[in-house]
């Protein structure tokens, strides 16, 4: 696992980026940053199985009929 990253890292990503941030805004960035991977991390130890994909769903033919 890597290691959170810094608002330095941040700031020095999105300047590369071609993104300047003003400063009070580095650590927000690192911050939003850090939760994605971590959101990324947990999706990519789920197990789907034999789940089909996403375009296989059809919408409105379930059956209407099933309590929730």
């Amino acid at each position: 696992m890597t290691s959170d990253l810094t608002p330095r890292q941040a700031a020095r990503g999105a300047l590369r980026a071609g993104l300047a941030l003003d400063g009070d805004r580095h650590a927000g960035v690192a911050a939003t940053a850090n939760h994605i991977h971590s959101v990324i991390t947990t999706l990519r130890e789920l197990d789907f199985g034999d789940a089909p994909p996403a375009f296989s769903y059809l919408a409105g033919q379930g059956n209407a009929d099933a309590t929730v």
